[in-house]
């Protein structure tokens, strides 16, 4: 919700692609995209743009613990650009992010206000339906992040199954899913069953928040590393890198997935 104090710098009305507002407001150093209500879609701190300030795009962050080779990204929803942004700017071995956003007016403003760079050799920010860019590029992605939310939430076509089956086909051999869901929506359990479906089960949970964000995670293949000791041992060589509580991510998949004392355990697996 809207804290007290809080200011308004713009607001869009009736964009092409729907009848909500993109906003933007203020507070104490802090800058949040909202679309047609109160809720935070996306926050910069303004000392420090490229940061990830909300703790759920850090967990999109955890890909990096299952796939620290990945060098092609491409992500359907941009909002306010926060995790473009950073893995353009602090991950560089990442040679392609490729960003699909069906509204122009949130790519004008993440541009205008959130400091998103224009498109470069290795950013390309397109105004284009992420729905249909899964269906028509197979075996493209290492990496294909959604965060895509409205003021009413996930879109229709971006949550049936017949996207995820897409999503899932979008994928290269190794290839992994990283999407953001609200864990209080009311069909969280709906969603989640259409992506064990369309990845035969090879999925995990990261909670972010109560009951806020949770971050799910599916693989086209069995990740070649399960063990604790070896994914706290990546965790900590990646807290070295980033300011991201990787360690942390780790304890809440280990709560709230299968495993065994020794190891993370997925469909499958041995």
């Amino acid at each position: 919700m809207i804290r007290a104090g809080q200011r308004f710098l713009r607001s869009i009305h009736r964009s092409v692609s729907s009848d909500d507002s993109v906003d933007v407001s203020e507070s104490d150093g802090l800058r949040s995209l909202h679309l047609g209500n109160s809720t935070v879609q996306s926050s910069m701190r303004m000392s420090d743009p490229c940061a990830l300030e909300l703790t759920y795009t850090r967990g999109m962050m955890s890909f990096l613990l299952f796939a620290p080779h990945v060098r092609n990204i491409v992500m359907i929803g941009l909002g306010g650009g926060s995790v473009p942004k950073y893995i353009h700017e602090y991950l560089p071995a990442i040679e392609s992010i490729r960003v699909l956003e069906i509204n122009p007016r949130v790519i004008q403003i993440a541009r205008s206000h959130f400091a998103v760079p224009e498109n470069d050799t290795r950013l390309q920010i397109v105004e284009g339906d992420g729905a249909q860019y899964v269906r028509e590029h197979a075996d493209s992605a290492q990496v294909l992040m959604i965060d895509a939310f409205d003021s009413n939430g996930i879109p229709a076509d971006l949550c049936s199954q017949k996207f995820f089956d897409y999503c899932a086909q979008t994928l290269t051999g190794d290839g992994l899913l990283v999407i953001n869901l609200w864990g209080s929506d009311r069909n969280f359990d709906v969603y989640l069953q259409r992506i064990e479906q369309a990845f035969d089960h090879r999925v995990l949970i990261l909670p972010t928040g109560r009951p806020g964000n949770i971050v799910v995670l599916a693989f086209r293949r069995i990740p070649a590393e399960l063990r604790w000791p070896e994914l706290r041992e990546r965790a900590r060589k990646l807290e070295q890198i980033h300011k991201i509580e990787f360690l942390q991510f780790i304890e809440k998949i280990r709560d709230c997935n299968p495993g065994t004392a020794h190891r993370l355990t997925l469909e499958g697996s041995a």
